[in-house]
């Protein structure tokens, strides 16, 4: 008897429980900030954003994201574990740069186990909430995949 089999090009994305709980909060606490960002790209022509998704382990990585951060990148500390920074006036590489500098200071740190996932954001074509389940959906796949010690980016256009 034949088996039937589902292939697919891409993973199967199934969010577990923490991982759906972490989107919750992840809505709570950014879903206004977007909007205001796409607010101001609509009214006062501004550019890109960049939203990064951090987590280490053995470092307090919000201290480090506090001192590292600009006066206009936005700091969220989403569940004490995972962290998010969301870069004004920035494009994927000058956050990618930024990325591996920070990773830099958590590898001479000794951090273990650092996820970071950037996802740029160029226009308001998406709704603030599939910002942030694309954001999630990177961060579950790195974290499912065990891509530690890596920066993963896309863009949306």
């Amino acid at each position: 008897m034949d088996t039937l089999k589902h292939t697919s090009k891409r993973p199967n994305l199934r969010f577990n429980e923490n991982e759906i709980k972490l989107a919750l909060a992840m809505l709570e606490k950014l879903e206004d900030t977007l909007e205001i960002l796409y607010y101001l790209m609509e009214k006062e022509n501004e550019n890109s954003f960049v939203m990064i998704m951090f987590s280490a382990e053995n470092i307090d990585m919000f201290q480090l994201l506090k001192e590292e951060k600009r006066e206009t990148d936005l700091l969220y500390d989403i569940d004490g574990s995972k962290y998010i920074l969301i870069c004004q006036e920035t494009k994927v590489d000058g956050a990618y740069r930024f990325a591996q500098r920070l990773m830099q200071k958590l590898f001479s740190n000794e951090a273990k186990n650092i996820l970071c996932v950037e996802l740029e954001i160029r226009s308001r074509k998406y709704k603030a909430r599939e910002v942030i389940f694309k954001l999630m959906e990177m961060y579950a796949l790195a974290q499912k995949d065990g891509t530690t010690d890596e920066i993963h980016f896309r863009s949306l256009n």
